[in-house]
């Protein structure tokens, strides 16, 4: 007697949505993503990811979970255009606490535009026979009974209105998520939620690089200064493909870049801790006007503690935590979820009691890591929260500071910083015996004065 055939929904059609459906078509008969777009064939703008325009970034932890679940894919990226660089050997950046030297590859990060990102990773996933798309369709709700979940309503662009079954349904329907709602509506009790909005907008600018720094610059991070007792303002340069430059510059609360195109120029210069940023705008050429956001509130859902969870439901990417983007992590949080989302299918069976609870609980674990981390910046930042940085907080952000001051340097606390900031291991590494011995003792090198970029990337960058 043959086994009934295992279906999964993914619900959202953007990265989360995609590397989820890659995950349960590894273990599953057949997968089916509902987006609200219509999805387009290449890397193109679409209306439901207005965040494409600004600067985006997949830390190695992520990146090596991309490639678990999609092999090939990075090899695919880097043809179209898309940057591996080295991680701290192809950063210029400004930390609070000075310059960071450019030490000896640890991790990296994979650079390019987020529409390229997107359709390289949907086309691979569409590839696969056990995957279907549904796309401009509207998901209307959850039909339950028994504590499960048993269908999803959806409507689709005709307007015609069906129930899809699975024995699994995963929301990855971002920041815009109505599973609160959801579970609400079955009965269930709201999750305990938490909010850290610093109030940080973005305006970015595509630029075209000057023709010989088109391959091989480093990333330039001018980052804000949490703990200045102000607004925070900072400036970050990516390089993607097609020899251009993605530039964003970010503000939190009272403090904020402008909307106008015309401004852009004079915030990178008069408003940064450092005009680095301002002066390779200078030597480039602009694609596009500014496109401008608010959307960067830190607000997770701790879907996990929850006392009841219904069987055959999971939420997961920035519908259960959406970050700050300006430490780059969603993306990698994402797929890091999935390959949890999928090993924990693979490991307790489908059908098993509480399998979704489970895949909740393995979901959160990377989730937590990057929370920490965007949270444990922005709860300094004025307005950020209403009672302030609770008192762990403030203990923490001590060590940080100092473990941030001594990587600027020592290349092996450093390194050890990056182990956490690139998602590749747990924030425990930082608790080690030598790394508070070489926190206590502090840097080993003078600090820098000025943007350690090398005279070859001064004279291709026009500014020697």
């Amino acid at each position: 007697m043959s086994q009934r055939p295992t279906t999964a929904v993914v619900l959202g059609g953007s990265l989360a949505g995609m590397l989820a459906a890659a995950a349960l078509a590894s273990v599953a008969d057949r997968v089916t993503v509902v987006e609200r777009d219509a999805l387009p064939a290449g890397p193109e703008p679409r209306k439901g990811l207005p965040q494409a325009r600004h600067v985006h970034q997949m830390w190695s932890g992520g990146a090596r979970a991309l490639e678990e679940l999609l092999p090939g894919v990075t090899g695919r990226l880097r043809e179209a255009g898309a940057h591996r660089l080295p991680i701290t050997t192809d950063m210029v950046a400004l930390s609070p606490k000075g310059w960071y030297r450019r030490w000896a590859e640890s991790h990296f990060m994979l650079l390019c535009g987020r529409d390229l990102l997107d359709a390289t990773v949907r086309a691979q996933v569409l590839a696969d026979d056990r995957v279907e798309l549904v796309d401009r369709a509207e998901v209307l709700g959850l039909d339950g009974r028994d504590g499960a979940v048993t269908g999803v309503r959806i409507r689709a662009h005709d307007d015609a209105e069906r129930t899809l079954a699975a024995d699994l349904f995963v929301d990855a329907t971002g920041r815009a998520s109505r599973a609160v709602q959801w579970l609400t509506g079955l009965g269930l009790p709201a999750p305990e939620r938490r909010e850290v909005d610093s109030g940080l907008a973005y305006a970015s600018r595509l630029y075209r690089a000057p023709e010989a720094a088109r391959d091989g610059f480093p990333v330039v991070n001018v980052m804000a200064d949490p703990r200045s007792g102000g607004p925070g303002r900072g400036g970050v340069l990516l390089p993607v493909e097609n020899g251009q430059w993605l530039i964003t510059l970010l503000g939190t609360r009272g403090g904020e870049p402008s909307a106008d195109t015309a401004d852009f120029d004079r915030y990178a210069r008069e408003e940064l801790r450092h005009p680095i940023v301002a002066e390779l705008i200078a030597q480039a050429a602009p694609l596009t006007d500014v496109a401008f956001t608010r959307s960067t509130a830190n607000r997770r859902h701790y879907y996990e503690r929850m006392p009841v969870w219904p069987e055959n439901f999971a939420v997961l990417g920035d519908a259960v935590a959406a970050f700050n983007p300006v430490y780059g992590h969603g993306m990698s949080v994402a797929a890091l979820g999935a390959v949890a989302l999928r090993d924990v299918v693979r490991r307790h069976g489908w059908g098993s009691p509480g399998l979704a609870r489970r895949i909740q609980k393995a979901v959160a674990r990377p989730v937590g890591a990057a929370w920490d981390l965007a949270v444990g910046q922005d709860v300094f930042f004025p307005g950020a929260t209403e009672s302030g940085p609770t008192r762990r907080e403030r203990l923490l952000a001590r060590y940080v500071d100092r473990l941030t001051l001594t990587s600027t340097g020592n290349g092996r606390i450093a390194r050890k910083v990056t182990d956490v900031m690139s998602l590749e291991r747990g924030a425990q590494v930082l608790l080690a015996p030598r790394v508070l011995l070489g926190a206590l003792v502090g840097p080993l090198k003078p600090p820098l004065t000025a943007p350690p970029l090398t005279a070859e990337e001064l004279k291709v960058a026009g500014l020697r």
